[in-house]
């Protein structure tokens, strides 16, 4: 692993930023994929364009402390406006691409936007919806003038426009870009990151420099990234796991991002890149993994033996790593055949036969799941973080220990409350909540981050995490439940792609299941099921069969008052852009028992 340029004296990001630039001037920053070609831009280029972008801004009127807002998909131009604010003084901030024009406005009235960076027309248009009510933005400029070449509007400039305006100001003030960087401060606040609101409408919690310098400092003890290495940049950069992967930890590690093309694109992206390392959400990884087990159902004979062969034996190697045993000479051996003849032809279908380092994150995922990457020969660690403790809270050292999430940061601490609830402490949390006196104290006391997760720590310092407080479920018989752990193992099925456990202060548990199309589409095609759109998938006798049979498989691992009783399938085909979903695809619980009151009430209506 290449030597990391450190981070001492440099206690802001624009001072590290500018440090890095300086530092590594010609080297490979991040790459993207350009008329078929996968081109490469320098640390002198990136540092040349964040320049421009905040001398443009200061030009415009930027003071200090405003709010500049990013509505675009995860491309390089984020990262340029990201630097180029905090460098210039100002707060960034990410406005997920998939927010409707409402959510736009109440975020950019709620942080005081003043000014806004929109990535094409499809996203201006939800500033033009909503422009009469955000008094306070002042000007809207577009990186991608696709479509709008005759668009004529004193509010609205374009990114190229911008840029030019900057290094004319550069060019005509000398000394200020180095006197604006030298002026940033630790404590000041540097960016909010917008909860995604699984509970309400999202809080912008509020983090400093010094919360993110801390960070990159201490990731060195989970996360070993190198300037030698290379990552897919991918999921939005809203959120503050792709936020510190693509463009904090790389200020340290000088480590390239590759852009994808798209999020349909990332499949064969990460298969052109071959990342070295690589974090993905567990619904990524559950994608992976079904359609590894798709295809093997659709193998011949001699390909599942083959697979279930070598698979068996990636498991017995897995599992003696786990249990912090040697595996045998012969187990070994075993294994170098098992990976050179099908292991690794399974691993460059999805693009992982380079990765020496793979984090999962930003929810919960199932031990098992973990298990089979590691049988592959994929070093998967989870890593249990929230934004306010800007990401990174608890990681796994070298021996792993499968149902937990790892031991507590160095330089950090953590413990449990009288109520099992998990808090943390230490240099990585929040500053509160933008314009949330009373939610800032209810989550921060005598200088605890109470996570709202609830887990306990063993006897070795490892944290297992049960579920989240308000999640937890209490049957009409008194018994506590905590459906995390069952709606994981059910997602562990190529058949579902989320599932929403119910039973609070009711007399069994039942639940709501999303299916994966692809998958059980693909299904009722090979088994001659018709169906004409996604609803009708769903209501066909055979996929119901499908899902009963996926539940049955899992109620067999849970004692009875813990099985699934009774299901219904979401007969709607749910993305980001769907209330019921958060940005990072996961289902939002308080939301889906309240639009699926009716559906629920029916299963408890019927007899068991």
């Amino acid at each position: 692993m290449s030597e990391r340029i450190e981070v001492e004296g440099c206690d802001t990001i624009p001072k590290l930023f500018w440090h890095q630039v300086t530092a590594r001037a010609d080297r490979t920053a991040f790459r993207e994929k350009d008329l078929g070609i996968w081109r490469g831009t320098s640390w002198r280029q990136y540092g040349e364009r964040a320049r421009a972008v905040g001398m443009g801004l200061v030009k415009l009127g930027l003071s200090h402390g405003q709010v500049v807002s990013i509505l675009a998909e995860t491309i390089p131009e984020w990262l340029y406006v990201d630097m180029g604010t905090m460098a210039a003084g100002g707060v960034s901030n990410g406005i997920y691409p998939t927010d409707s024009a409402k959510q736009v406005e109440y975020i950019a009235n709620d942080s005081r936007t003043r000014f806004l960076f929109v990535e094409n027309e499809e996203q201006l248009d939800k500033y033009l919806e909503i422009r009469e009510r955000c008094p306070d933005i002042v000007k809207v400029f577009i990186f991608d003038m696709e479509g709008l070449a005759d668009f004529k509007d004193p509010m609205v400039m374009s990114f190229d426009e911008l840029m030019q305006l900057g290094r004319d100001y550069d060019q005509a003030s000398a000394g200020l870009w180095e006197k604006l960087v030298a002026s940033s401060k630790a404590d000041e606040l540097a960016l909010l990151v917008y909860t995604s609101g699984t509970t309400g409408p999202p809080k912008g919690a509020m983090l400093s420099h010094r919360n993110v310098i801390f960070q990159i400092s201490n990731a060195d003890a989970f996360i070993p990234i190198g300037a030698d290495d290379e990552q897919l940049a991918f999921l939005p950069l809203c959120h503050v796991a792709e936020r510190t992967f693509t463009a904090f930890l790389p200020l340290r590690s000088g480590a390239i991002a590759n852009f994808a093309e798209s999020v349909e694109t990332v499949p064969d992206n990460i298969r052109e890149v071959a990342p070295t390392t690589f974090f993905a959400v567990p619904r990524i990884w559950e994608r992976f993994y079904s359609g590894i087990a798709i295809r093997m159902k659709e193998a011949t004979w001699i390909g599942r033996t083959a697979y279930g062969w070598a698979i068996g034996l990636g498991l017995k190697i897995a599992e003696a790593e786990l249990e912090g045993r040697p595996a045998s000479a012969l187990q070994k051996f075993g294994y170098r055949i098992a990976d050179w003849l099908v292991l690794d032809n399974i691993k460059r279908a999805i693009g992982l036969h380079r990765v020496r380092y793979a984090g999962t994150g930003a929810a919960p995922i199932a031990p098992d799941l973990i298990k089979w990457y590691r049988a592959l020969g994929v070093d998967m660690r989870e890593v249990y973080g929230q934004t306010e403790n800007c990401g990174l809270a608890t990681g796994m050292p070298d021996r792993i220990k499968l149902g937990t999430v790892g031991v507590t940061a160095p330089r950090t601490e953590s413990k449990i409350s009288p109520e099992g609830e998990i808090l943390l402490k230490g240099p990585h949390i929040f500053m509160g909540y933008l314009n949330q006196p009373e939610k800032t104290a209810e989550t921060i006391r005598d200088g605890w981050l109470y996570t709202g997760d609830v887990g306990y720590l063993d006897n070795e310092g490892y944290l297992k995490i049960t579920d989240r407080m308000k999640d937890i479920i209490i049957t009409a018989g008194g018994k506590n439940i905590t459906p995390s752990e069952i709606e994981n193992q059910l997602k562990f099925s190529p058949y579902i792609s989320d599932a929403v456990v119910i039973g609070d202060k009711r007399k069994f548990l039942s639940c709501l299941i999303m299916i994966d199309y692809d998958n059980v589409a693909k299904h009722a095609q090979d088994t001659n099921v018709p169906f004409t759109d996604f609803a009708s998938l769903c209501r066909a006798k055979e996929v119901v069969e499908l899902i009963g049979a996926e539940i049955d498989k899992v109620n067999q691992n849970f004692a009875r008052v813990e099985t699934i009783k009774k299901f219904r399938l979401i007969e709607q085909q749910l993305s980001a852009e769907d209330d019921e979903v958060t940005p990072t695809m996961k289902l939002k619980r308080k939301f889906v028992n309240e639009k699926y009151k009716g559906m629920i009430d029916g299963m408890y209506a019927e007899a068991v």
